[in-house]
């Protein structure tokens, strides 16, 4: 982990503010309003809806049931971007719900969060976009028989890296690539919905009959929700990047309010498409639910489906990348990471230490290929931490009341939102204990690492001798130094 700085900076660097110097080695402020909204969608609209609906329909077994799931989880989703809105703009700066759990409840909390987002969150959240890429990419190959188990992780991997590279290379080509992304995956959702609601409105409505019919109860709808929920995944990753955004107080507010009610939209029809088309037993037997909805309805022209869908999910990795990195830049220069995740490319200024280590640890996930299996393995994770986030809020909200609020929202929409979370956390709980278990063997381990790495100031001098060497020499291999310096 992270030890002291050494006395004199490498490189001979000296910390400053972000001027309009031109040497100043900072972030700049590149991430307009549309910018953003792309961010958004980007991010959401990646390989959530085109292999969620099998996970939702998997644990309730109903149709009613599972649009249920899916607009609540728009709603759920909602009411929480509109908390984040308050807390990205009360505390505007990078790193999100690290920067806000570090605000409210101390350096402990605030590592924690950080420690499982480094060996949960970020890297599965990344092998599940990018194995879902994979598997759509190489569908149009092996149209008879599932493609080969090598081929989607090699696929997945060769993804991760390209994208890295690109995150590396320029903040520019990155969210050029978000934003060719987004319209790709806006038009396959839209020629999917336009096509069910033309296989509806033509009376094929058979699917819908005893939609209320089904298997499930509580510990079934919450692990629905998590399939559900993690199709909206995304809409806080604006927050991570909100020192890079122009203008922030007004744009991170209207950015959430075009995306969330849009991708909502999206989400219903689009699964409202899948149900008219799809049988129930097609749905929990092909994850690849946009493939089996192509080859019903698009005939001849089904084969784009899955090449939407890989460019769809290749924007999601990219928007995942994207945030990881500055994650863990915050976490650095909070001094709870290793002093290298703060540094940064001096001509390109990018986070290139960041996201060479998001990359490897995403690399050793995609190894596992079942989502739904990744997806449960974090969702509980996840959630106790968004959890944590909107506590902090109300707690803010007590012990911080003069804290300027530019977006203030009723209190009892993070309540209700809090309720809904404790469902989520405590219900698998009981159901599936042995997940829960290792969550929390996970979290706690961080406490000894935060305490040696971090609260430990007195290391052997061997340590800090090795730990400046090092850094001095990934400096000059990767042309980085420090973020928020000057060059001399």
């Amino acid at each position: 982990m992270s030890s002291p700085p050494p006395e004199k900076p490498t490189c001979d660097v000296v910390v400053s503010t972000e001027t309009a110097d031109p040497n100043k080695v900072v972030l700049k402020r590149k991430i307009t309003l549309l910018n953003g909204v792309a961010i958004i969608i980007g991010t959401i609209i990646g390989s959530g809806i085109f292999v969620s609906p099998a996970g939702v329909y998997i644990y309730t077994k109903s149709v009613g049931v599972s649009l249920i799931v899916w607009t609540a989880s728009g709603v759920f989703s909602t009411l929480g971007a509109l908390c984040y809105a308050e807390l990205g703009t009360a505390i505007a700066r990078s790193g999100g719900d690290y920067a806000y759990i570090l605000e409210a409840f101390g350096d402990l909390p605030a590592f924690l969060r950080l420690w499982v987002a480094l060996l949960i969150i970020r890297p599965t959240t990344q092998a599940i976009v990018a194995i879902t890429f994979a598997e759509y990419a190489v569908k149009p190959f092996f149209l008879e028989c599932a493609p080969p188990s090598a081929a989607v992780t090699l696929l997945a991997a060769g993804c991760l890296c390209l994208l890295t590279a690109i995150n590396c290379v320029s903040v520019r080509w990155s969210l050029e690539v978000l934003s060719l992304s987004t319209y790709a995956k806006l038009f396959a959702l839209f020629a999917i919905v336009i096509a069910g609601i033309y296989h509806i409105a033509t009376g094929h409505t058979s699917h819908f009959e005893h939609a209320f019919e089904g298997d499930y109860d509580a510990g079934n709808i919450a692990l629905a929700f998590f399939s559900g929920l993690f199709a909206f995944g995304g809409w806080n990753y604006l927050n991570f990047v909100t020192e890079e955004l122009q203008d922030p107080y007004k744009n991170l507010p209207r950015a959430i309010w075009i995306a969330m009610p849009l991708v909502t939209l999206v989400y219903v029809l689009a699964n409202l498409a899948y149900f008219a088309v799809i049988t129930s037993q097609e749905m929990i037997s092909s994850p690849a639910v946009a493939v089996t909805f192509g080859d019903r309805m698009f005939s001849s022209l089904s084969w784009t489906v899955p090449v939407f869908v890989a460019i769809s999910t290749f924007g999601g990795v990219n928007g995942v990348i994207f945030t990881s990195a500055r994650l863990f830049l915050t976490g650095a220069q909070e001094g709870h990471l290793p002093e290298l995740f703060s540094h940064i490319h001096v001509q390109k200024r990018t986070p290139i230490p960041g996201l060479i280590f998001c990359c490897a640890v995403s690399l050793v996930m995609v190894t596992v290929s079942d989502v739904f299996t990744l997806i449960n393995y974090f969702s509980q994770t996840l959630w106790l931490s968004v959890g944590g986030c909107i506590a902090g809020l109300l707690y803010l909200r007590y012990t911080k009341p003069e804290m300027p609020r530019p977006i203030k929202v009723n209190l009892a929409i993070p309540i209700l939102f809090l309720i809904c979370v404790a469902f989520l956390v405590i219900v698998p709980s009981i159901t599936q204990p042995f997940n829960t278990l290792i969550a929390v063997i996970i979290i706690l381990s961080g406490i000894p690492v935060y305490y040696v790495g971090i609260k430990w100031k007195t290391k052997p001098k061997w340590f800090t001798d090795f730990h400046e060497k090092f850094t001095r020499a990934v400096q000059k291999a990767l042309d980085v130094v420090r973020s928020e310096t000057d060059i001399q």
